[in-house]
């Protein structure tokens, strides 16, 4: 196990009818707040007047930043970041999936930095400072809600980079599983693997070779989270399937499963920026769309035995095949599984051709540089992966 620091400055406030204290938890914070919204779904749920109301009802003013789409971009937090310095605003809501609280934490950011945010993201300044956050999700899945990072698109460029800081961790976060129970389903499935893949990044990219503690935290949250998933789309409406669901979700990448793991990357999502810059695909669908191919790659480069632990603790594959065989039946596993919650499986669902590999591997290798991991990840190795995605394990 590698040294590590482990420190999660984010309170979590859990369960039902607690969107009334948002108001006289975050009073202290200021009198003037930015409420950063999706496009409809917290209205039409009541969501947005209940938040509205409670931090009214406790003197505080809130400016409105509405219409955030999926793969937020660069454009929103700037006019975000101009709202806040025209009112004086003191501290950020926001209230809606991982787009939402992503662009929050930009412009929490982004008002307070010394030059352009975007730089940010390009590896160029740091982030010294940034506004409180107060995050309400709507959508188990990115853990955005405990953790410091973000990603955005630049609409300009077609680039969606990630960034991150410890002065971007929120402050308060509700979770309110009632506010999850009318996701879609195509949306439930897409949040659940992207939680998984969240945990799978350093359970298959780990420096240290011994991680018992870690494997348990993982396998047992990939666990919980498959069965919730697959709870909460036979039963949309069943309180504590979503609450298992969106509890899991921020579990997956609060920091705790990775403590100890040392230096790892993040390929897949590395992979997924560029699909989803591209093409415009939600991010659940297209890590799905990598995860079974990614795994077959993995086998074959170096990280057979961890996925062979992953299908044997997770997907029920068996324990007498050797390792080959039992590496290919896990891949094929978990593209049945994905089959099964009616998420793509390959690139080939999402309409990708192979014409499109080099491009999307080219965009890819920027955020492999800003990382500093494209002597591992260049632009031939990705284009590897993409190769063994392209139709699923049997492709």
């Amino acid at each position: 196990m590698e040294n590590f620091e482990f420190c999660n400055p984010t309170r979590i406030i859990f369960g039902k009818d607690i969107l009334g204290r948002i108001g006289p938890e975050t009073r202290s914070l200021g009198k003037n707040c930015l409420l950063v919204t999706g496009r409809q779904s917290a209205r039409k749920t009541g969501a947005y007047d209940a938040v509205r109301g409670s931090l009214e009802a406790s003197g505080i003013r809130a400016y409105d930043l509405g219409g955030i789409q999926s793969n937020p971009i660069l454009a929103r937090v700037y006019e975000g970041i101009e709202i806040v310095r025209d009112h004086d605003i003191e501290f950020i809501v926001a209230l809606g999936g991982g787009s939402v609280m992503d662009t929050a934490k930009a412009v929490a950011a982004g008002v307070l930095l010394d030059g352009d945010i975007w730089a940010v993201f390009e590896g160029i300044l740091e982030i010294g400072a940034a506004l409180p956050v107060i995050c309400v999700p709507t959508l188990a899945a990115s853990g955005s809600e405990m953790n410091g990072f973000m990603v955005i698109t630049n609409q300009d460029t077609g680039f969606k980079l990630a960034a991150g800081s410890p002065h971007c961790y929120p402050r308060i976060s509700f979770l309110a599983p009632e506010l999850t129970c009318s996701v879609p389903a195509d949306y439930t499935a897409y949040g659940g693997v992207d939680a998984i893949c969240h945990l799978l990044e350093p359970y298959f990219n780990r420096l240290s070779n011994f991680t018992p503690v870690q494997d348990e935290l993982t396998e047992g949250l990939i666990r919980a989270i498959m069965k919730a998933t697959e709870g909460s789309l036979a039963s949309p409406r069943d309180y504590q399937q979503r609450a298992a669901l969106m509890w899991a979700a921020t579990l997956a990448l609060n920091g705790l499963t990775r403590a100890g793991v040392g230096d790892h990357p993040f390929p897949v999502h590395l992979i997924e920026h560029a699909i989803s810059a591209i093409y415009g695909v939600p991010h659940g669908a297209g890590l799905a769309a990598l995860l079974p191919g990614w795994m077959a790659w993995k086998a074959e480069n170096g990280g057979v035995d961890r996925v062979c632990q992953f299908g044997r603790q997770c997907l029920s594959v068996s324990q007498d095949n050797d390792e080959p065989g039992c590496a290919a039946e896990t891949s094929s596993a978990f593209h049945a599984w994905l089959k099964s919650i009616n998420c793509p499986a390959s690139l080939e669902d999402l309409g990708i051709d192979r014409a499109a590999h080099e491009k999307i591997a080219a965009n890819a290798e920027l955020q492999a540089g800003i990382w500093g991991v494209r002597g591992t990840w260049s632009k031939d190795v990705i284009g590897e992966v993409l190769s063994f995605c392209q139709s699923g394990p049997q492709g």
